[in-house]
């Protein structure tokens, strides 16, 4: 095997030596400058990429930090309104009462008036009706027709005796 030879085998490392030296010239002066270009694309893509989703998610905090705000904003004017709407309910509640407490006062007061209003008639027509009564007694009793007068005396005192005895 003429590799293992020493002679040759020295000669064989000069010659790889120098076509590496050569192939890696080459390299360096054209392939490796577009290789770092392409590197370098690469990795400002990359960077740039970083950077846009690190920006979308401040922006995407920030949002959601504004729709946070927004919602609470939303429940406290809920809270409002529901709180509004409860004490409109209330006052309504208390008005009604009050128009029902005082429209039952008047319903009250009205039917006081007309059972006193009806009594009186009661006690006038008990009296007009006794009065009579006890003229018709009294003539009976005296055989003979009253006079005006007469009958006034008697209705009077009529009255004076039944005043008397319901007192």
């Amino acid at each position: 095997m003429p590799q293992f030879e020493s002679g040759f085998f020295s000669s064989l490392i000069f010659w790889e030596i120098l076509s590496f030296g050569i192939l890696f010239f080459v390299l360096y002066k054209f392939a490796f400058p577009g290789i770092l270009a392409a590197l370098e694309e690469r990795e400002k893509k990359i960077k740039d990429s970083l950077d846009q989703a690190e920006r979308h998610r401040a922006e995407s905090e920030r949002a959601l930090k504004t729709y946070e705000a927004k919602l609470s904003t939303a429940a406290k004017e809920a809270e409002a309104i529901l709180a509004a709407a409860q004490e409109r309910a209330q006052r309504l509640l208390d008005e009604n009462e009050q128009r029902m407490s005082t429209e039952a006062e008047r319903i009250k007061g009205d039917a006081t008036r007309e059972i006193d209003h009806e009594r009186r008639k009661a006690i006038q027509d008990i009296r007009n009706q006794t009065t009579e009564l006890a003229l018709a007694v009294a003539e009976k009793v005296v055989q003979r027709s009253l006079t005006d007068a007469d009958h006034r005396k008697f209705a009077d005192e009529a009255l004076s005796a039944l005043s008397k005895s319901h007192s």
